[in-house]
């Protein structure tokens, strides 16, 4: 008898255990049936069927074969079997005996530390099974995941298994002794995205009840909820760590949104931060160490400081935009670097030094922009009409929701990554990152997209209320 693989499970044999008990019950036997003609005991046949034995000898194949009276056929199917447990069984012996290495960043790491501490803290404990960072495209959340599992790793010792979703551009090198884990990791990875059925089975005899964390990266759907909650129930010491343009919304989620850099006007006035202070900012780190990979003698210093703050301002503080705009100083000076992106700071954006990152990062821009549905897009060419900055009060006269349903709408916004929580004080403010606005003015195609749970598709404009800088003025404004 053969057996034929569900759709997305090509080459995953079915395990020994469950492949017995087919045709046992085929045959019609009970398990003390079994055992009388197979002379195995009763107790090593349910371990068998149950999984929890998984190597069996080749004697006891043979036995279980001629008391099940299998053909040719069927015989070589538990065999195989059989040999692939003893495979699993040793792969996971070598797992727990020498985890895997999670990949080594190839850039480093700027003004993340806080939050790398965290989640670090949150998945060594287990506070936290389940979290997905999200966050705009450059931003740094494949960055942000390779530091955790490094720290996971070197710190707790826990194995880390790191999935790319085919299509992520990777910048870290990988451990070629991490590839013998690739496919149970891959068939789990498929099982949980994909929409055909690949069996996590592999995945499962891999990891067992062995503390493990595992990471995928780049996830461009989301992880069907019911499969996440499954897969945490049966391996109850994994966490699974996830990076994606936006949540699961699998039970008992934990959503960490990455924002981007510090830059010189979140923290002082640029015109007035001197060198020093400036050089203690995330975004002009990592401008700085960019900058000298292709001018070594670059510095930052009374000459300079304006010009690097005002470029990281105008890029929001985007770790991968400062690294594209620290490579145009091959053909710009610093000053006429900042008047470019001054004005037009997307402009960069096609042509740098690895023209890929560039197309993907306009790419990955637009990408998000076209999924905002009709009432988002409608918002957001409001605020950008004017200087982006808008607040609770302005969206309620804009779209005349409650302040519930334009929370929801600012929060998913946020989760998006388009707009940026401001940092003054008095009543909640929000601002529309530059580079988005730059990428919204150059023209996006808008189908038309499903409204997220919880608010209304179509929010209706108020075009009869009085504006101000693209918004209509509150009275609580």
């Amino acid at each position: 008898m053969t057996t034929s693989a569900a759709p997305g499970t090509a080459d995953v044999p079915p395990q020994f255990g469950s492949l017995m008990r087919r045709h046992r019950l085929r045959i019609g036997l009970t398990q003390r049936e079994l055992a009388d003609l197979s002379t195995i005991s009763v107790r090593a046949i349910r371990d068998l069927e149950q999984g929890r034995a998984t190597r069996p000898r080749t004697d006891t194949v043979r036995l279980i074969a001629d008391g099940l009276r299998l053909g040719p056929r069927a015989r070589a199917d538990l065999e195989s079997a059989a040999h692939q447990g003893r495979r699993s069984a040793a792969l996971h012996e070598r797992f727990v005996t020498a985890p895997p290495v999670p990949p080594q960043a190839t850039h480093p790491l700027f003004g993340r530390d806080a939050e790398a501490r965290v989640l670090t803290d949150e998945l060594v404990s287990g506070a936290e099974r389940l979290v997905t960072v999200v966050g705009l495209s450059g931003v740094g959340k494949t960055r942000l995941a390779l530091e955790v599992a490094a720290r996971l790793h070197g710190e707790a010792e826990l194995p880390v298994l790191w999935h790319a979703v085919p299509g992520t551009a990777g910048e870290y090198r990988s451990d070629p002794d991490g590839e013998e884990y690739a496919g149970p990791v891959r068939a789990l990875v498929e099982h949980l995205l994909a929409t055909a059925d690949a069996d996590p089975a592999p995945f499962l005899e891999l990891v067992g009840d062995h503390p493990t964390v595992l990471v995928v990266d780049g996830a461009p759907d989301r992880p069907h909820a019911d499969r996440l909650t499954r897969l945490l129930r049966q391996c109850p010491h994994l966490r699974v760590l996830i990076t994606s343009d936006r949540p699961s919304e699998a039970p008992g989620e934990r959503v960490f949104l990455l924002a981007p850099l510090t830059t010189p006007d979140d923290a002082a006035d640029s015109a007035a931060a001197g060198a020093q202070e400036l050089a203690g900012m995330p975004a002009v780190q990592l401008f700085v160490a960019q900058a000298r990979r292709v001018q070594p003698d670059f510095v930052l210093d009374a000459g300079t400081a304006g010009a690097v703050a005002d470029i990281c301002r105008h890029l929001d503080g985007l770790p991968l935009a400062l690294r594209a705009a620290a490579d145009w100083l091959v053909v710009y000076d610093v000053e006429t670097l900042r008047e470019c992106l001054a004005s037009d700071p997307g402009a960069l954006l096609d042509h740098l030094t690895d023209a890929r990152e560039g197309a993907r990062l306009r790419a990955c821009l637009e990408r998000g922009l076209r999924a905002l549905d009709p009432g988002r897009r409608d918002l957001l060419d409001a605020v950008c009409a004017g200087d982006g900055e808008f607040g609770l009060e302005d969206v309620m006269a804009l779209t005349g929701r409650t302040l519930p349903e334009c929370g929801r709408l600012v929060r998913d916004l946020l989760l998006r990554g388009v707009v940026r929580p401001g940092h003054r004080p008095g009543r909640s403010r929000f601002q529309v990152l530059q580079l988005v606005r730059a990428v919204w003015r150059d023209g996006v195609e808008r189908p038309a997209a499903t409204a997220a749970p919880g608010v209304p598709e179509e929010l209706p404009l108020g075009a009869a209320a009085p504006v101000f800088d693209g918004l209509p003025r509150s009275s609580a404004h």
